[in-house]
């Protein structure tokens, strides 16, 4: 099911987030950027485990979008963090070859969701 490979990858995104986050923290003394990103890289997969209980198709489409808008937030965040040198080339590709994979998913998950909401 698309739906928990999405909960699965958006989880580990999570993780590797907060493992980043972490580590900018303790060894760069960065506080607000990393704090940014953490709050929107984790929210994508709070967001999705929330919509898998959506009191509507429409409601679970609408947790979707923000999951996606916090997606795309995310990659703001990592764009910042490596064009201000506290991530190297290396973290960042990693981390937005992952974010694209998600937004990619949850595009795809919200179309089909609004091609089913009328039948």
């Amino acid at each position: 099911m698309k739906e928990s490979i999405l909960k699965s990858k958006s989880y580990s995104f999570a993780i590797q987030i907060i493992e980043l986050t972490k580590k900018l923290i303790s060894e760069k003394k960065e506080f607000i950027l990393t704090r940014q990103l953490t709050k929107s890289g984790t929210a994508i997969g709070a967001l999705i485990r929330e919509a898998e209980f959506g009191q509507s198709k429409r409601d679970f489409i609408n947790k979707m979008n923000i999951s996606l808008k916090e997606a795309n937030e995310t990659l703001y965040w990592l764009n910042l963090l490596k064009d201000t040198d506290y991530i190297d080339n290396e973290h960042f590709i990693e981390l937005n070859c992952k974010c694209n994979e998600l937004i990619a998913m949850l595009v795809a998950t919200i179309k089909t969701s609004k091609k089913n909401l009328d039948k």
